[in-house]
């Protein structure tokens, strides 16, 4: 048994700890919890915990279904909702086979895999999220949505729901250990955005899980409605999450070079490259639900098209300031993803796109510095600007084709991405919608 092992073993004595819960995530990223007693977890660490694996969407068929979850030790944490006494604590796991070997369908695994990949050619990967939600008076189809207040863009609203949640809800993810490092109102209302500090990616993608749950538990102690919806209404922004990427060799960041435009490396410059060329061929990853594309195309800051740029929040990959004598500080934002994606995946097909550009010298097209959204389309072909993807469908059909995502997903995550978001794709299509009704049933 290894230190931490027995760290974990220790601490769940020492505090009373009576039920330990071991997450591990479907393909769509919908979190999957099994408790077990203490007594059971020094078994759990040697030979994991058996499950079904037929009845997790997209694992495995149901002539190949027994599974084990084997608990990380590194990502222990007691949970401290609802004032839980005796004590509950939580690990991820990483999903097996019986014979011992990484579970295909496993999100993790497949972060993993593709952090070797980065980590052969000699690259640590950190990613550091803006994450954006709306708080909601209810949280039911029966109900149209309501926003909780009516504030705007960083508005402190006096006694307001959103304040108070934002101050219960950082103090219960730095209880967890995850860091923050801003918070405030966003845009439309109701609309909050949280930030987190930067961590390397297999981190940052379980902590955007355990952030997940955090947020819909404090507002649920709230009684209000957490929701992570790209677009909840149709005549205010959607919710994104913008995410900050550098790649480091050792402690040395590889995107800094000075007296660069920007500060930005060669390595850097081909990264984005990688994002650009790759872009549409990974949106199914990174906006993966029918609603994304609702966003992604609602206008606003939204970005629809394959550019990036400095100050261009318009673009799909933006270069923030670099900030003197920080070099630490270079890094580029992919403002395509949003809060619904599945992070281990998005991080993997994002990461593979950037390496990618990286391995094959591509070359990084001229910066865009208006604003995407104000040109016409004659004036975006005329400067070669491509659109992404401007609905599931067209994602689906742009990724099917791809070697790169297939070959970073693997054959049995792509293919059931594929098949489930051909599914979703066709059962949204089938529906008659209240806007058909609204203005056809009167008129025809």
């Amino acid at each position: 048994m290894d230190r931490q092992q027995e760290f974990v073993l220790r601490t769940i004595e020492e505090r009373d700890i009576r039920f330990v819960r071991l997450w591990f995530t479907d393909v769509l990223g919908t979190l999957k919890s099994v408790a077990i007693a203490p007594a059971e977890l020094e078994g759990a660490f040697t030979e994991g915990i058996g499950f079904d694996g037929s009845a997790i969407e997209g694992f495995t068929r149901v002539y190949e279904a027994d599974m084990l979850a084997k608990p990380d030790p590194s990502t222990f944490q007691v949970l401290p909702w609802r004032g839980e006494r005796p004590g509950t604590a939580r690990m991820f796991c990483d999903i097996t086979l019986p014979d011992g070997n990484p579970a295909l369908a496993d999100a993790r695994y497949v972060l993993r895999r593709t952090l070797s990949r980065a980590a052969d050619m000699g690259f640590s990967f950190y990613t550091h999220p803006e994450i954006e939600f709306f708080l909601l008076k209810q949280g039911t189809p029966k109900h149209a949505p309501e926003p909780v207040d009516d504030g705007g863009y960083f508005d402190h609203v006096p006694k307001g729901t959103a304040h108070d949640f934002r101050r219960a809800a950082i103090t219960m993810l730095e209880q967890v250990g995850i860091s923050v490092e801003f918070s405030h109102h966003e845009g439309a209302p109701g609309q909050n955005e949280i930030d987190l500090r930067y961590a390397d990616a297999l981190s940052t993608a379980d902590n955007i899980m355990t952030f997940r749950t955090v947020i819909k538990e404090v507002a649920l102690e709230q009684g209000v409605y957490a929701t992570f919806m790209p677009k909840v209404f149709a005549d205010h922004p959607g919710s994104g999450m913008h995410t900050h990427m550098s790649l480091f060799e050792g402690d040395t960041n590889a995107f800094y070079e000075p007296g660069a435009p920007y500060s930005l490396s060669k390595t850097g410059r081909q990264f984005i490259a990688g994002l650009l060329t790759h872009g549409r061929e990974f949106t199914l990853i990174t906006n993966q639900w029918v609603n994304s594309y609702k966003r992604l195309w609602g206008g606003g800051e939204a970005p629809a098209h394959l550019t990036w740029g400095h100050n261009n929040r318009s673009a799909m990959v933006r270069v923030p300031m670099y900030k003197p004598n920080k070099a630490n500080s270079s890094r580029v934002e992919l403002r395509t993803i949003d809060p619904a994606c599945n992070p281990y995946l998005a991080f993997s097909v994002m990461l593979a796109a950037g390496l990618k550009g990286i391995e094959e010298g591509y070359k990084l097209p001229a910066e865009t510095e208006d604003d995407v959204w104000q040109l016409t389309d004659r004036e975006r072909r005329a400067m070669g600007i491509k659109p992404l993807p401007a609905s599931l469908s067209e994602a689906i059909d742009a990724m099917e084709s791809s070697e790169l995502v297939a070959e970073t997903l693997g054959e049995h995550v792509f293919d059931f991405v594929l098949r489930n978001k051909k599914q979703e794709w066709d059962d949204y299509r089938h529906q008659v919608t209240p806007f058909e009704l609204e203005h056809l049933l009167p008129r025809l």
